[in-house]
């Protein structure tokens, strides 16, 4: 917004909308202060290189994203590429049908969701967390750990999102539509520790000992790389990502299973120690 304001004012006060241009920005800034063939090459290197890292990461982590939800919804592991060319394929959709042009009133609809989710998570951990307690302090992400629900995140978050939209489309008036963001936000902060209260914390662990004997992290408080053998899928994981199966090894041993043995099971819970 600065710099958009900035070529306006200062380089060409006819650029109108394309002061939002990132390429215009960055090429007016720079001829302000090098020569112009000079100012062309490092504003095309730098959206070539901003645009490389937005466009890998967000193709990365869309794939983990995608490939999560749908694991957990079949049962199946089909692998993280075929979710790689599934999220580029939507992107390369996105783009070819000119999403940019309507991007202020999708971020200004995805702002309602974002702030929700957002809010909720940092209410969760300075209030849940640190203040009542009721949150685990260390993040727990291990299937076997956790029950299938928590109602502290899916309340807030769904309250949160449907309360903004609504005001986002004008059903509460033309008063309260600008303001539809920060009833995400004032919902979200309130209902995450109220919920949390109401069910006592009890839905963020279904059990609190792992079953395993060494220790989760290093002296250094790293997590540690001990590596254990999945007895279901026969891979090996690192310490932090296993559980003590309830199932004993021929000679009576311990046997562990992985988070993502136990993410592909129908009964997961069952092949966890209790």
């Amino acid at each position: 917004m600065l710099l958009a304001v900035y070529v306006l004012v200062k380089i060409d006060p006819t650029l109108g909308s394309r002061a939002a241009e990132p390429v215009v920005q960055f090429l007016g800034v720079y001829e302000q202060l090098m020569p112009d063939w000079l100012a062309v090459i490092l504003a095309l290197l730098l959206i070539v290189i901003a645009q490389v890292k937005i466009n890998v990461t967000n193709g990365y982590s869309g794939s983990l994203a995608w490939l999560n939800a749908y694991t957990r919804v079949t049962r199946r592991y089909p692998g993280r590429t075929v979710f790689v060319l599934f999220n580029l394929s939507i992107a390369l959709g996105l783009m070819l049908m000119d999403v940019f042009g309507l991007m202020a009133w999708v971020l200004s609809l995805y702002a309602n969701f974002v702030m929700a989710w957002l809010v909720t998570i940092s209410a969760d951990i300075a209030i849940n967390k640190y203040m009542l307690r009721l949150s685990p302090m260390r993040p727990e992400f291990r299937r076997g750990m956790l029950h299938n629900w928590n109602p502290v995140g899916l309340v807030s978050v769904t309250a949160a999102s449907v309360l903004s939209l609504a005001a986002f489309f004008g059903l509460f008036g033309a008063v309260v539509q600008p303001f539809a963001v920060l009833i995400s936000i004032g919902t979200a902060a309130l209902l995450t520790p109220l919920t949390a209260a109401a069910t006592r914390g009890r839905y963020y662990l279904r059990r609190r000992s792992d079953g395993v004997d060494l220790p989760m992290y290093d002296e250094d408080g790293n997590p540690s790389a001990e590596r254990l053998r999945c007895h279901v899928t026969g891979y090996t994981f690192e310490r932090p990502d296993m559980l003590a199966s309830a199932v004993r090894g021929p000679l009576g041993e311990t046997q562990y299973v992985s988070s993502l043995a136990l993410t592909l099971m129908l009964t997961p819970n069952t092949m966890c120690c209790p």
